[in-house]
Order: structure tokens, then sequence, then C-alpha cells
């Protein structure tokens, strides 16, 4: 394996769009809610694992997380795990893994990763990761994975591409120049992105050296890469976690993709295809799960339904369920909430979030 390759897993959400089901105390990260023995961030680790030394992986996650990132990632070292006392969106998240990284290799080139994602190719996905990561070995690009989109989905970001623009076409046309970032959709504009040929969805996945995501920090957001500069020499010591709590508090809420992505000039895209899904949203969620004859999926055994479709059922083991009538519901019933919404207004679920916690305080969240 190559000791100049990095990867950071984000694993600092908490889920709200999977609420009830991901929790404050335990968000989806940290479940195992495709029923495959192992939680998303487990799987996660274990595709990097294959191509990227383990002492090379960091996660950075919340404080509150801690325990839950040592037990179920037993491998990863205390050093190696990020915690942030505030969330500030990923461009902090990746400043502050960067910081730590450079100082243990300034040759580093990473692939910034979020921990909940599906991937069904995985041997595709790898080589995907491989070709991005010797690609900016080589170059002062940066660069991202976007995904021949299946669908128009107004629930993922969009990527553009300028056509006929690729980087070094004599030796490979797979890395295609960026021409803008688009926020999500609605669904008439996604329909005419996906027919245009020229939109993808955006992955999340990011790779860069070391230097070149120094610089681009220090060109668009000169706020937050001098924050950390000065906490240079106090990585790996006592003061490093009082130094982080005070300056996060001063960082901006910022994505790495509007901060610096958007503004870039250098920033390319591989075209990938690997059976990805975010797993943002039960829906998203919805097309990998097992369903009976009537599109539904039943997640607790003691469940009958009558005249009803296309649902996502979660309910306690024990408790028998009955559901008549509903077409494209979700329906979640955990010991303290139940929810019930239809799954093309399911965007909304993070404004129940915040109504409940206005309301009723943090203990339903």
């Amino acid at each position: 394996m190559n000791k100049n390759y990095y990867c950071i897993i984000m694993a600092g959400g908490i889920g709200s769009r999977f609420w009830p089901f991901s929790r404050q105390d335990k968000p989806k990260q940290f479940l195992d809610i495709l029923h495959t023995g192992k939680t998303l961030i487990q799987k996660t680790y274990e595709r990097f694992v294959k191509i990227i030394p383990k002492e090379n992986i960091l996660v950075v996650t919340h404080n509150d997380y801690l325990q839950l990132v040592k037990d179920q990632l037993p491998e990863i070292q205390n050093q190696n795990i990020l915690l942030e006392p505030y969330r500030r969106n990923t461009a902090p998240c990746i400043a502050y893994a960067l910081s730590k990284i450079k100082m243990m290799n300034s040759d580093a080139v990473m692939v910034v990763a979020p921990s909940d994602h599906q991937i069904i190719k995985e041997e595709d996905f790898l080589q995907n990761v491989m070709q991005g990561l010797d690609f900016v070995s080589k170059t002062d690009n940066l660069l991202t994975l976007g995904i021949k989109p299946s669908r128009p989905e107004t629930g993922y970001g969009y990527i553009q591409i300028e056509n006929g623009k690729e980087y070094n076409k004599t030796e490979s046309n797979i890395f295609k120049k960026v021409k803008t970032f688009t926020e999500k959709p609605d669904f008439e504009m996604a329909k005419v992105f996906v027919e245009s040929g020229e939109f993808f969805w955006n992955s999340g996945l990011f790779f860069w050296s070391a230097r070149s995501i120094e610089n681009a920090f220090e060109q668009y957001l000169p706020d937050i890469y001098e924050l950390f500069k000065n906490g240079e020499t106090l990585w790996n010591t006592e003061f490093e976690s009082k130094f982080i709590e005070e300056i996060y508090s001063r960082c901006r809420n910022i994505s790495i993709d509007y901060g610096i992505m958007e503004k870039a000039s250098n920033a390319y895209m591989i075209i990938s295809d690997f059976g990805w899904s975010d797993l943002g949203t039960w829906g998203s969620l919805y097309e990998h799960l097992e369903k009976d004859e009537n599109g539904n999926h039943i997640g607790c055994p003691n469940t009958f339904t009558y005249d009803s479709k296309n649902c996502i059922i979660k309910a306690n083991q024990n408790k028998c369920v009955v559901v008549q009538g509903l077409e494209d519901y979700v329906i979640i019933d955990t010991n303290d909430v139940l929810l019930i919404c239809r799954t093309k207004e399911e965007q909304q679920i993070r404004q129940f979030v915040t109504d409940v916690k206005l309301k009723l305080g943090d203990k339903y969240i």
C-alpha cells in the first residue's frame, strides 16, 4: 500500500432525515440500517482499509460519538479520531483533518468520504478511488466523483461538466473539467439536468493533495485557514482539545462544496457508476431494502397490510402493526416516537425534527 495515501471519514452528522430511527445519541452512521450485520461506518472503513494503510485512516466525528467510534472501529488509533465540539459542516471538518495529516506527512494525498453511503459495486468503486488518488498525486487539481444519474432526483446535489474538456486527453478521458455545482433542484429542473447529459449526482467524495487543498483553503476560505494554522504547534498535545473548542466556536458553518469546490478553477470529476446511494432519506434507503409482492418493506414480523403499496414499515419487534389503505408512505414506530409521512414529502422530516425540538426539547430527538 502507498504510505502517502490517506482517508478522512466524516462521521459527525445526526442523520435527521432518518428520524426517528436515527437519533442524536446514535445517528444513522452507527446503525445497521441495511440489515447486513455491519453498521454504515463499519462498511465504509472496511472498504477503504483494503487500499489505504489503517494507520492513515482518520475519523472526524462529534465529541458525543467518541465511544461509538471506538466500539465500532477498534482498529482506529485514538490519535486518528478527531473530535469536533460543534457541528460546522464539512469545510472545518476537513481543515481539522488536513492539519493533522500535514503534520504526519507533507506529501500526503487523500480521499474524503462520508461515513454513511451505500456502495454496491465495490470493486468499481475502489478502482475509481485508486484512479483519483493517483491523479491528485501527480497534479495540483481538486477532484470529485460524479455519479451517472439513473433518474431525476431532487434529494441530491448535481455537478455539471464542461463537455469536451478533459485533463490531458492523450493520457485519459476520465477526468472531466467541472463547470458548476448545483444545489438540490426541483423535479422539473432535475429532469432537464438528466436529459442534458452534462449533470451528475454529487457523491460528496473528494480527492486532493495536502498542498493543493491547503492552497485552496488559503485562497477561498482564508478565515478558516488562519484559525487552524494557529494550532500547528498544538496538534497531539494536551492543548489540542481546548484549542479546537475555541476555534470551532468561531468557525463558519460552511460546506467544502460551497466554500471551495464551487469557486475553484482546478476542479475535475470522474464519471462513476458503482451502485451509489447517499442513504440520505428513507426514500433512498427503500431502493436497497427487501420488499413483498406489493412493494412494501416490512421491518417488523407481526405486520399486516391491506390495500397498501410501496411503504416502509418499521416498528418494535414485539409490536403488532396493521396498515390499511396507504401507498408510498414511511411508517416508523420506535419506543417513543411514531412517524407517518408521505415518501414524496419526506424532505419535511428535518422540519418535523426542528418543530419537535422547539416544543418538546431534546427528549425525542
